[in-house]
């Protein structure tokens, strides 16, 4: 068991990878013995489920509004989530975090300062955040196929604006990756830098990315 919990966060704009990823580095770190659990935002909660709903309807909602909804949804996922698993002192994976409220909502005008502040008075900050970056019209591109699109989230000339504040996260606990690269070669570098931030020695080092 660990010393104490560890809280890993992967982020970036719609078809970075992130999910991919995420539940990639769960299961290799699962594979290392270590106690890890995945969540993700929006969560399976009742305010995550209203966000999804919501954003399949065009101007469904102001951008005060998706701030607010994503809000609660957060909170809900502290208390029911993120805290008691690191109280366990389990490795989190969370798919999304406060970052994607800055960089979503502050792209459409509200002030990313003032998110920032409102989150981390209750959200535990996290020990390490994954940035992957890409282009928003390959990330598009790779999404595609989706049945149903977000259409609050997913425009290429808005996703611009998001990648730019993303790109504007800068040092700890921040490291960004090419998310160009194959997934092979992403799960690699981000299992190394997990590793590492946590302290373990991988009991396959030389083939822990594989």
């Amino acid at each position: 068991m660990l010393e104490k919990g560890v809280l890993i966060v992967i982020e970036g704009i719609d078809g970075a990878g992130k999910t991919t990823q995420a539940k990639n580095l769960l299961g290799k770190l699962r594979a290392q013995g270590l106690e890890a659990a995945y969540f993700r935002e929006p969560s399976r909660g009742k305010w995550g489920r209203e966000l999804k709903k919501k954003a399949k309807e065009a101007g469904s909602l102001t951008p005060e509004q998706e701030l607010e909804l994503f809000q609660k949804d957060r909170q809900e996922n502290v208390d029911k989530n993120l805290k008691p698993a690191l109280k366990r002192k389990k490795i989190i994976i969370l798919d999304r975090y406060y970052f994607s409220t800055i960089a979503y909502q502050g792209a459409k005008g509200l002030d990313r300062a003032k998110i920032r502040r409102m989150n981390e008075k209750f959200a535990p900050k996290p020990d390490l955040v994954f940035i992957l970056d890409i282009g928003a019209g390959q990330g598009l591109t790779r999404i595609a196929g989706r049945k149903k699109k977000d259409v609050l989230f997913e425009r290429e000339s808005y996703l611009l604006k998001v990648g730019r504040i993303f790109h504007g996260f800068k040092g700890r606990p921040f490291v960004h990756i090419d998310a160009r690269q194959s997934r092979t070669a992403i799960g690699r570098l981000i299992l190394e830098a997990a590793l590492k931030k946590i302290g373990f020695e991988s009991k396959h080092s030389s083939k822990s990315g594989a």
